[in-house]
């Protein structure tokens, strides 16, 4: 199929986005973090495309995308007021919260589970077309499965042209990693993706939150994802990658010391003139999180379009972003990780 672009916020791209939607289509939206490829989450013959389109498992669930919080109680059952009290936080904006599902949403949605993630993104296009729709968009990162997510409708023309119906172009991604997932059927709630939304924030209305241990390693054999991200090797260039953990200068020497000429290094700006042998992709300043959020993904796809053997890469802190960012790293890592 020819794949259409919609480059204008108009009623009109508004009307016709909306009706590739309600029509069982597959429509490229953009959001605050990622772009997502999405389709009619209450169709279950739509959503079987969004897997097929992205070569993605099917036990791998999707998030359904909402226009406000009196959504919830269409899809959900037995929400808390924990769930209404974080969307008046946090909503529109990179937050996902686990919820008992209604019959409703398939169960090809949920990746056959009895919990569906839903989040309200922060972007006018995307919550316009959802409002057109009148259903709700199940979208996924709208990337081919295991390769690094798209933050511009460019990314996303890379890897679905013409496998889908059109892509709305609504700019670069503002925050650049996908939501913070959060599961709120447990207690305490559980943290099942680090995300835009850093884990302090979280704390301050929920007190006590655990985080599962599939985002700081990797997820046993056999085990069924309760969220998109857990199970599967995500976010990886075509060249290996190892992430070096630590102090920011030790890690620099780290890559110096191992780093052949023309391996690819991901690295904060302090150390950009480091490596005049390699290539280098500039990950932003060491204290700018909201930058390595930005740029993460690019670095990881941008190395896509040359011919290095090897990536080496920094690994932020885990304080506030920089856990998302250290988790996809780590993830297009396969968990290849040193500590110096």
């Amino acid at each position: 199929m020819e794949t259409r672009v919609f480059t204008e916020n108009t009623a009109e791209n508004i009307e016709a986005a909306a009706a590739i939607i309600r029509a069982g289509g597959l429509l490229g939206i953009p959001t605050e973090t990622v772009y997502g490829l999405g389709a009619n989450a209450l169709n279950a013959d739509a959503v079987l495309h969004i897997f097929e389109a992205k070569g993605r498992p099917q036990d791998n669930p999707l998030i359904i995308h909402v226009p406000d919080e009196t959504w919830l109680e269409r899809y959900c059952h037995d929400v808390p007021e924990t769930a209404y009290t974080l969307a008046a936080a946090f909503w529109p904006g990179p937050l996902t919260m686990i919820l008992p599902r209604k019959p409703i949403v398939p169960l090809r949605t949920t990746g056959g589970l009895e919990t569906v993630g839903v989040r309200c993104p922060n972007h006018p296009v995307t919550l316009a077309v959802i409002q057109a729709a009148g259903v709700p968009v199940a979208a996924p990162s709208g990337n081919l499965s295991g390769r690094p997510s798209p933050t511009s409708a460019s990314d996303m023309l890379e890897d679905m042209d013409g496998r889908i119906d059109a892509i709305f172009d609504g700019g670069p991604s503002g925050v650049g990693v996908e939501s913070s997932v959060i599961d709120l059927t447990v207690t305490p709630p559980r943290l099942l993706r680090a995300g835009g939304l850093p884990l302090e924030a979280l704390q301050s209305i929920l007190g006590e939150v655990i985080v599962d241990k599939c985002i700081t390693e990797p997820v046993a054999p056999g085990e069924k994802p309760k969220a998109p991200g857990m199970k599967y090797r995500h976010y990886a260039p075509k060249a290996p990658v190892t992430v070096i953990c630590g102090g920011a200068a030790a890690s620099a020497a780290y890559i110096r010391a191992h780093a052949q000429p023309g391996d690819g290094v991901i690295c904060f700006s302090e150390f950009a003139a480091s490596f005049p042998a390699q290539r280098v992709h500039d990950l932003g300043p060491v204290d700018n999180k909201l930058a390595q959020a930005q740029r993460v993904f690019d670095a990881l796809r941008t190395f896509d379009a040359t011919d290095v053997p090897r990536i080496f890469a920094q690994c932020p802190d885990e304080a506030g972003l920089g856990l998302a960012v250290a988790n996809r790293l780590k993830k297009a890592a396969g968990f290849d990780v040193v500590t110096v």
